[in-house]
């Protein structure tokens, strides 16, 4: 056996595998446009805070709300492009309901740090900003995938559920047969 032929005979990858694999490139994607809407975030964020005489978390909202236009579009059509697309009203609703939830926790810490500790200077704002990322993102990760961009069923699950009713039909069929068979008898 020369190289490479143990690639011939490896095992496929375990269902375990599989799922860790989708959900580290669907982490890797999410991570894209999240990384994005930082970028987006934290640009909209200072341009605001430095042409405006907005207070620094109401600057920091508009910042927000502009990166939330941009991660829909984003993880729309291409984090989660391959997800349900049958219920886009729902879809955004819920979108914007937790994006909203995440505004509030990123916008908190900044508000702690800005008036309950009165750490307001250029870098202070941006440390604290960007920490309330942070924390929002863990919250986004997990509601966007479990509530807003549902998963579809995998190819393996589709077959399954049609040979099951393939089946059901198949009895269905015969006991009509079966029945006519006992009313002679």
């Amino acid at each position: 056996m020369g190289r490479g032929s143990s690639a011939l005979h490896a095992a496929p990858p375990s269902a375990v595998r599989q799922r860790v694999d989708r959900l580290v490139r669907e982490a890797a994607k999410f991570g894209a446009v999240g990384g994005a809407g930082l970028l987006v975030n934290l640009l909209v964020f200072n341009l605001v805070r430095h042409t405006t005489d907005l207070p620094v978390v109401r600057a920091s909202v508009v910042a927000t709300v502009v990166a939330i236009i941009s991660n829909y579009i984003g993880f729309r059509y291409f984090t989660y492009r391959e997800r349900d697309k049958s219920g886009r009203t729902k879809e955004l609703t819920l979108f914007l309901l937790f994006s909203a939830v995440g505004l509030v926790i990123e916008n908190g810490v900044l508000y702690a740090a800005t008036y309950g500790f009165g750490w307001d200077s250029p870098l202070q704002s941006n440390i604290f900003k960007f920490v309330g990322i942070g924390v929002a993102t863990l919250f986004r990760f997990w509601s966007y995938r479990s509530w807003v961009f549902k998963t579809l069923p995998g190819p393996e699950v589709v077959a399954s559920a049609e040979s099951f009713l393939a089946e059901a039909e198949a009895v269905q069929t015969r006991r009509p047969k079966q029945r006519s068979r006992q009313r002679v008898g």
